[in-house]
């Protein structure tokens, strides 16, 4: 969409400028919050119109976009920690402004103008552009950055950032594997870490919004179809509700809340169900027509069924990578590197990927 033009491309690139420090004043959780807000009002707008924009600009372009106002909270937590405004370069939930300090929000407006080139870039990739979460990986890109300049000791030397803090690996540990456990030196999400947490969290997240994503992208495809509109374009956005639901729980989360951390789950989920409930049907991606739930016969509602147990394993596959991006880069670190998104383009790059070659 930015690339259109030169004007359009300048246009978001100020809106990133101000959206990377709008994520910082706010906390970059909040800005997530407010992502999750974006996509269920970009939902509205996409159902009564058939217009994407809202996806687009508002949901996951410069105006609230993770890659933008997300990372530019947690590069904003990670400079005022090394600057000596805070104590801890992890904390993606205080309001920054509250420091009253106008540089940590150019920083994040530096790593909104970063993250708004970087995902443009990506975009562009031959294949792989196509074929993955760019702003997922973005966003991870962002967090591995924002820890490499600032996340070193403090007031000293920029560009010395650990990734994986080795210095804090358990002493005991043989295996990298025992190393890297969670435990005392550092933890992301206690009550989500453990195999028999990550499959139940994986899979009953990945059903809830593997029916979500199946039932919008039949009904509001097939409303678009009897409005003259593309009909594909609801299948292609439909892992998003889901998700938006998911990053507003994370303001529960905020408020101490020992709240399930989940929206990589759902996204992927939702979208391996859109994906390959077409193939089940025999069919593709692409050239599937979706038509309202009301007129399905029972084979079709098995097929759905089917679909969903892959959104269960696909949820279970994104909520593993997650755990494991926490355990390399998140628990022992000095600022906040985002397991989720290190999930999300992953699974989202397998999932497209195994899609097409079935196809």
């Amino acid at each position: 969409m930015f690339t259109a033009s030169l004007g359009v491309f300048l246009f978001g690139l100020l809106a990133a400028i101000a959206g990377g420090a709008v994520g910082a004043a706010i906390g970059g959780n909040y800005a997530f919050v407010m992502t999750g807000f974006m996509v269920l009002a970009s939902w509205g707008i996409f159902a009564a119109t058939g217009n994407t924009f809202g996806f687009d600009y508002l949901a996951f372009g410069p105006f609230f976009g993770p890659y933008v106002a997300f990372a530019g909270g947690v590069a904003g937590a990670i400079y005022a920690t090394y600057k000596g405004y805070m104590t801890d370069g992890k904390d993606v939930n205080s309001p920054l402004a509250g420091l009253g300090k106008p540089d940590v929000l150019m920083v994040g407006s530096l790593f909104g103008v970063f993250g708004y080139l970087v995902q443009i870039g990506i975009s562009y990739i031959p294949w792989f552009g196509k074929h993955t979460d760019s702003v997922a990986l973005t966003v991870l890109i962002s967090g591995l950055a924002a820890r490499w300049m600032f996340g070193g000791v403090k007031k000293q030397q920029l560009f010395t950032g650990s990734m994986h803090n080795p210095e804090l690996f358990h002493e005991d540990a043989s295996s990298f594997p025992a190393k890297i456990k969670p435990g005392p030196n550092g933890r992301w999400l206690e009550w989500q870490e453990k195999p028999s947490q990550l499959i139940t969290i994986g899979s009953l997240f990945g059903i809830f919004a593997g029916a979500a994503s199946i039932f919008l992208a039949a009904n509001v495809g097939a409303y678009l179809t009897s409005r003259g509109l593309p009909n594909h374009l609801a299948a292609a956005n439909a892992n998003s509700f889901a998700f938006g639901i998911s990053a507003i729980i994370i303001l529960f989360l905020i408020t101490n809340r020992n709240m399930p951390v989940q929206h990589h789950v759902t996204n992927i989920a939702g979208l391996a169900a859109v994906q390959f409930f077409p193939l089940l049907m025999g069919s593709t991606f692409a050239s599937f027509k979706w038509t309202a739930t009301s007129t399905w016969d029972s084979h079709t509602w098995l097929m759905v069924v089917v679909a969903l147990i892959i959104a269960a394993v696909a949820g279970i596959v994104a909520a593993v990578l997650a755990e494991l991006a926490a355990r390399l880069w998140y628990n022992r670190g000095t600022s906040h590197i985002d397991p989720p998104a290190a999930a999300i383009w992953i699974s989202n790059t397998l999932v497209v990927t195994l899609a097409a070659w079935m196809s």
